[in-house]
């Protein structure tokens, strides 16, 4: 958690300050804005859209509370509802045009945030109740749509690479926050309704 907000600073203080990691991540992005089909990079990138994500994590939220885990499920939708609060005031504040575009308000990406708590809080939501030699498939899913999401966005020249990588960063504690609740809730044993023996 402390390495991710670390490296969330440094990549804020950069884009603000207009440091050479920022000139580095533009000079990337237009090496590679416009790369690949229009109708896949763009499907891609819709992976991030609320409308795409939200429900993917609600059903996940639904299976979590019927298999009897509400911490979790719980945080899970705490942790998506702070995403804007998180993302809107440092868009406003660095105030970082966009790719195509002279618009400010692009740092952090709330598409990839979007992304990143949505699919990796269903895998970790999910993952709970599957086998344990399976357990893999979930997190894997997750990252791969997650990371598809952020190339998307970097390739149709939605968000600068460092927008995305940004959000990452933010959002990890969010996961961890999710990952460190207990999977299952322990329910209290009940007392036994068994009539006592008489005494002999």
């Amino acid at each position: 958690m402390t390495a991710a907000l670390a490296l969330f600073a440094l990549i804020t203080w950069q884009v603000a300050a207009l440091g050479p990691l920022r000139r580095a991540d533009e000079r990337l992005d237009r090496a590679v804005v416009g790369r690949g089909p229009a109708s896949l990079t763009e499907f891609l990138a819709d992976l991030g859209n609320l409308a795409v994500a939200l429900p993917v994590l609600a059903a996940a939220v639904a299976y979590a509370l019927r298999r009897g885990s509400p911490l979790r499920a719980s945080a899970a939708v705490l942790a998506i509802a702070t995403v804007p609060a998180l993302v809107a005031p440092l868009k406003s504040l660095i105030a970082r045009p966009g790719p195509l575009t002279a618009e400010a308000g692009y740092y952090p990406s709330g598409h990839a945030a979007t992304a990143a708590v949505a699919y990796c809080g269903a895998a970790l939501l999910v993952s709970a109740y599957v086998r344990p030699g399976r357990r893999w498939w979930p997190s894997s899913l997750a990252v791969v749509l997650t990371f598809a999401a952020g190339v998307g966005l970097v390739l149709r020249g939605y968000h600068w690479p460092l927008d995305v990588l940004g959000s990452w960063c933010l959002c990890l504690p969010l996961l961890l926050l999710i990952h460190r609740l207990p999977a299952r809730h322990s329910r209290r044993p009940r007392a036994s309704i068994a009539p006592a023996a008489k005494d002999r």
